[in-house]
């Protein structure tokens, strides 16, 4: 005779779901996003003026096409000292990150969280198709623990 030391299996309905532990419920929605044709020296003068250390690229139809950080700043100053042209040339495009990990609205929070660690980012660009609708960052998945009582962890 096999005895099953399992509890009751409980299934819980959509309704009795949490329903606010996904990304879309605590991304950031206003961005400062960069244009490919923008030129470098416009973008570090955004980031320094936001002060924030990177963001979105996006064209004129709201598709994330890449992602400018100071990092990529950094490189075109250095070079610039090789050349000995201390100046910031070219357009967002000819410098920016195009291999962009852009996470789903409909991902959970703890997804996300994880996603952070083992990604080692600070942020994601949050897309719905291939269009810019919002930035979720550890800051925000933080946030979002905060407003969570135990009864919400799974």
């Amino acid at each position: 005779m096999v005895i099953s030391y399992q509890g009751p299996h409980i299934i819980k309905s959509k309704t009795q779901e949490h329903h606010s532990m996904i990304v879309a419920d605590y991304m950031a929605t206003r961005l400062v996003t960069f244009h490919p044709e923008q030129s470098m020296f416009d973008a570090v003068d955004m980031l320094i003026k936001h002060r924030i250390s990177g963001g979105p690229v996006v064209n004129d139809d709201n598709e994330l096409v890449g992602v400018i950080s100071e990092g990529d700043c950094l490189k075109e100053v250095v070079k610039g000292k090789y050349n000995n042209m201390l100046i910031l040339s070219g357009q967002v495009s000819d410098h920016m990150a195009t291999n962009v990990i852009s996470i789903a609205p409909e991902t959970n929070i703890f997804e996300a969280a994880n996603m952070f660690l083992t990604r080692r980012l600070r942020r994601f660009p949050v897309v719905r198709g291939n269009k810019l609708i919002g930035q979720i960052s550890q800051k925000d998945i933080m946030k979002a623990v905060l407003k969570m009582n135990s009864s919400n962890w799974r």
